[in-house]
């Protein structure tokens, strides 16, 4: 984890409030601290998000309820707009809603971000089949996860599909134009399924 890239005393109070939420619903449902499993992008930021709950939850952050997942990192936007001004979101949500097919030059697109969200919806399906998944992961990868999900959950039981092919089902541009509408607060902890 660089130094540099680490959350500022700010973000690791929202980690430590997001946890604490956290533990609070699985209380209420319920959910023994055993199956609960934190999948996280391997990012500085994130994980040091990751490693902030993990420890208001009790759970050993390098034991095996915790996963980093290469393919929850950051959207990649682009030479043009990576690791420029957020004003410059603006500009890239724009070109999504017009055809989420179609990357800013040299990035991803939200179909791009589809793919790989799915590959680690499969992964987390296959290895943690009834735990309690905390995401840690970035805005867009997050909105997009949630508008997948939210359309896939839509389409359970009208084919008896499984979830990467209900996905492939709604992999259309007018349910991936919309990711916008599940735009996160910094720190938000939000139940998706």
């Amino acid at each position: 984890m660089l130094e540099e890239y680490k959350l500022a005393s700010e973000g690791v109070n929202q980690a430590q409030l997001a946890g604490e939420a956290f533990l609070k619903e699985l209380k209420e449902e319920n959910i023994p601290l055993e199956n609960v499993r934190i999948c996280y992008s391997p990012f500085s930021r994130t994980s040091h998000t990751a490693k902030v709950a993990a420890s208001a939850l009790n759970i050993p952050f390098d034991g095996p309820q915790c996963k980093a997942i290469e393919e929850f990192r950051e959207r990649f936007f682009g030479p043009s707009f990576e690791l420029m001004s957020h004003d410059k979101y603006l500009d890239i949500w724009a070109l999504d809603e017009k055809d989420p097919f179609m990357p800013p030059e040299g990035g991803e697109s939200v179909a791009d971000v589809v793919s790989r969200l799915t590959r680690a919806l499969g992964t987390i399906e296959s290895e943690f089949q009834g735990c309690a998944i905390l995401v840690v992961s970035h805005g867009d990868p997050l909105q997009i996860l949630q508008t997948i999900l939210n359309a896939a959950k839509q389409q359970e039981g009208s084919n008896g599909s499984d979830l990467t092919s209900r996905i492939q089902s709604v992999k259309v541009q007018s349910i991936l134009s919309q990711h916008r509408k599940f735009a996160l607060l910094t720190g938000e902890l939000r139940a998706v399924v």
